[in-house]
């Protein structure tokens, strides 16, 4: 950590932080609706962004703070391996063009506002939509965690907080701030907010990597000086390993991994709640379906992002925290005005996404478990005022797991929620597409899946920690290392089609199914399609 202020650095970084909380907070007067109070207009912002918003709102909900820091520092900590990212943020897309628009469609058609409401819905069970919205929810928590964890390593490299010897509150003071400021907008502006501030916070990202991949290179000889140090640091052996560091070209040996886990990681992307959240406050079908071929631009971004955890090693970078090393690359190469702004994009990338999975994980617990489970007679202003407060509280609870664990820890953690939340595919993506699953197979698999999936998790050890050391393990019946994720994902399938035979045969009853084939196909401007809401939110609506 540096202990020395960068005062430029700090003044530029604060002076957009003072403008993306002003933005916040004025959000809540850009297109107000006539009734506020409902989850349709705080949580889904009206359902009524166009293309361009929608693109801003999903590639800050999904490009955030973590991919900014962690991606480089995957990187620069291992070699080529951390490009894992970048082809899976390509397979990504061509597989949500596939369900997307249809989700959007019956989402519109019935008023859902969470994937767990859909899942209901397809196939007449709260248990599997309890289920759907508490794996979200888990897995939502370290991914909150991990954007604070982000806004922590500016602050760190900018000196703000004082020394690891300081008083605990003073030094993270200048989070708690953030943290403040963050709880405050969302709970005024709800989904408006992000969708703003994300205008701010992807212009700076470019703009930053755009600079970086051309200034620093300048700087540190050219790439092939950049790559030449970078093998010359690979072959070095890692003291707690006693392995090569990493490698400039994925070896043998991790071939298996590398492919298993952008291929996993490509199915579970758009899972989170956070995600479909983004989705369905768009306008129309059409805007998803445009969305989905315009994203991988990002992917080019992200492409030329990693490229900088091969920078900060030739640049000389030594941290002990590897989540410090694009920050600090920063401060040493930037004019400090402009490691100010640098910095003000990991922190503002930090507070969009902190802001979007926490609205997420607020509908999920009002819409079906609060809802669901604890009130049912629940009004739309009900839910809103329940949905605020439970957005309040799962940041508070990020807020927790940052200042109480280990970096490291929160790292894994959020593996595991990706480990977790790819065990809801089967429901959602296949429910788009089929009923023929049943729905306590599904159920079944998810628990099979969920089981596994953790207790292998738990088997992996690292150099600094005995558990849930890494997402990566032996693939039974082949012997080599993959992800755990698919790995599960695969188990649950399985479980869930032999047990679909099972209650077919034994003609376990199905539940209902309240959608139609022509609901999956329906647009907003289709003639006589009208949102079908709940009979508590129509009496309030009217």
């Amino acid at each position: 950590m540096n202990e020395d202020v960068n005062v430029v650095a700090l003044a530029v970084f604060i002076f957009f932080f003072v403008l993306v909380t002003v933005m916040g907070f004025l959000a809540a007067r850009w297109r107000r609706a006539a009734n506020e109070h409902t989850l349709d207009e705080w949580g889904l912002g009206g359902r009524s962004f166009g293309t361009w918003v929608t693109w801003f709102l999903l590639g800050g909900d999904l490009y955030t703070a973590y991919t900014f820091v962690a991606v480089p520092a995957a990187i620069y900590a291992a070699g080529a391996a951390g490009f894992f990212a970048v082809p899976y943020t390509i397979l990504v897309y061509p597989l949500i063009f596939t369900f997307l628009p249809r989700l959007w469609s019956v989402s519109h058609k019935h008023g859902y506002v969470t994937t767990s409401d859909f899942v209901r819905g397809r196939f007449g069970s709260k248990g599997l939509s309890l289920a759907v919205a508490v794996t979200g929810i888990l897995a939502t928590m370290p991914y909150i965690a991990l954007q604070l964890v982000g806004i922590q390593a500016v602050l760190d490299v900018m000196g703000v907080g004082g020394g690891e010897s300081t008083n605990w509150f003073i030094k993270d003071l200048p989070l708690l701030i953030a943290f403040g400021v963050l709880a405050a907008y969302t709970y005024s502006s709800g989904l408006r907010a992000p969708a703003l501030i994300a205008f701010v916070k992807d212009t700076l990202i470019y703009v930053v990597i755009a600079v970086a991949i051309i200034y620093i290179p300048i700087k540190l000889g050219g790439f092939d000086d950049i790559f030449a140090s970078a093998t010359k640091a690979f072959g070095e052996t890692n003291p707690a390993t006693g392995q090569p560091r990493g490698a400039l070209v994925p070896g043998d040996a991790g071939q298996w991994t590398y492919a298993t886990l952008a291929f996993g990681s490509a199915l579970a992307l758009f899972m989170y709640p956070h995600s479909i959240t983004a989705t369905l406050s768009s306008r129309s079908r059409e805007v998803i379906r445009r969305n989905t071929t315009i994203l991988p631009l990002y992917s080019l971004m992200l492409g030329l992002l990693a490229l900088l955890g091969f920078m900060a090693i030739a640049a000389g970078v030594k941290v002990q925290n590897g989540q410090l090393a694009i920050p600090q690359l920063f401060e040493n190469m930037f004019p400090d005005w402009f490691a100010g702004v640098a910095f003000a994009a990991i922190g503002i990338g930090a507070l969009v996404p902190a802001a979007i999975m926490s609205i997420a994980a607020a509908n999920l617990f009002t819409r079906n478990i609060y809802k669901d489970f604890i009130k049912p007679d629940a009004t739309p202003k009900d839910e809103t005022r329940v949905s605020k407060l439970v957005s309040l509280l799962v940041k508070v609870g990020a807020l927790v797991f940052v200042l109480t664990m280990d970096k490291t820890v929160a790292i894994n953690f959020q593996l595991l929620g990706g480990i977790w939340i790819l065990q809801t595919f089967p429901a959602l993506v296949g429910g788009l597409f089929t009923r023929w699953f049943h729905r306590w197979a599904l159920l079944a698999g998810w628990a099979v899946g969920m089981i596994y999936g953790t207790a292998a998790a738990y088997g992996v050890s690292s150099p600094t920690q005995k558990h849930f050391g890494g997402s990566a393990d032996e693939i039974p019946g082949i012997g080599e290392i993959g992800y755990i994720g698919l790995t599960a994902f695969v188990i649950n399938v399985l479980v869930t089609v032999v047990l679909t035979f099972v209650f077919k045969a034994v003609k376990a009853p199905e539940g209902n199914d309240e959608t139609q084939p022509s609901d999956y196909t329906a647009d907003a401007g289709d003639p006589g399609v009208q949102v079908e809401l709940p009979p508590a939110t129509a009496a309030a609506e009217h």
